[in-house]
């Protein structure tokens, strides 16, 4: 097992009487039937259903304290912070940001010792509010803990610690998308995210902000453009290289490691070039989409959705 302190990862805390309710009616999970042996993957959205930041919940256990963790991207902390208390209103609710205090670790590429829970009555306290990935289990577990104990956490998970571009790489192969260089915040919706497809938004649940956007890309299929695992020969793309084929931009790349790579594309347009025979490009360097095993939504030369 590998594991690595992951440096874009910031931390909220969110406490108080109504905080479960409050989060369940604001992010596009359900958080009302979270408990402390599970994480959500979720994101709270623009009331246009655009993506201000997708995070991680997860539950602390009565006994440490309770209250509700946000593994976030350490970028959106501040943003997510603000909306959050904008919402409160007189909800007795506090948010707070714990970033200076505590990390976000990754595990993945083994089976740790325990079961992947946040904490038990027993459990020792410096291993962190642990947690499985809850878009796909090849992506292992995370821990919120304080940086220092990092290497202590590793040990106790029988994990190596190695640097954060390691897992960089695992998610790239992966498929999975991140938020900053495969879709942008404030502009992307979650479908555009892949988040439909990786558990991140839960269509049965009550209103949320933004629900009415994302309930009728859904139900209309409306979704064109998504998050796409490629891979390449050749020369590693640039964040933000254009995807052509012949004259016409496709999209562009956003995050690229060890011959895969993942760009935003106009699935339409992609599929028109493929039907057509026609090379896609990013830069000088060729490139082909590649349908991950958790994708149901229709490919690019698929006639149809997989069942």
């Amino acid at each position: 097992m590998r594991a690595t302190l992951l440096p874009d990862r910031g931390v909220v805390k969110v406490v108080g009487d109504a905080a479960r309710s409050f989060l369940h009616g604001l992010v596009t999970a359900d958080i009302l039937n979270l408990a402390p042996s599970a994480a959500r993957f979720c994101a709270l959205l623009t009331p246009q259903g655009k993506i201000i930041a997708d995070f991680f919940v997860a539950e602390a256990p009565a006994q440490s304290g309770g209250g509700f963790f946000l593994d976030a991207p350490r970028e959106r902390v501040v943003a997510l912070v603000e909306k959050l208390n904008l919402y409160k209103l007189r909800a007795k609710v506090i948010a707070e940001d714990l970033s200076e205090i505590l990390g976000v670790l990754a595990a993945w590429d083994g089976n740790p010792p325990d079961e992947v829970a946040p904490q038990s009555e027993n459990a020792r306290p410096n291993v962190g509010l642990r947690y499985a990935d809850p878009r796909l289990p090849a992506l292992g577990l995370r821990l919120m803990l304080p940086p220092h104990l990092a290497a202590t956490a590793a040990s106790d998970l029988g994990a190596t610690l190695v640097d954060a571009n390691e897992y960089e790489a695992h998610r790239i192969a992966l498929g999975v998308p991140k938020g900053g260089i495969d879709f942008s915040y404030g502009d992307a919706f979650p479908h555009e995210a892949d988040m439909d497809q990786l558990g991140g938004v839960d269509f049965e649940k009550g209103c949320y902000v933004g629900q009415e956007v994302v309930s009728r890309m859904e139900h209309r299929g409306t979704a064109r453009t998504r998050a796409v695992p490629l891979r390449y020969d050749g020369v590693t793309p640039q964040p933000g290289t254009a995807v052509v084929a012949g004259d016409r931009q496709l999209g562009n790349i956003g995050s690229a490691a060890a011959g895969k790579a993942i760009a935003l594309l106009r699935l339409d347009r992609v599929a028109d070039a493929l039907a057509h025979g026609e090379a896609l490009m990013a830069g000088t360097t060729p490139i082909r989409p590649i349908k991950p095993g958790w994708a149901q939504f229709a490919f690019p030369g698929e006639s149809k959705a997989a069942e």
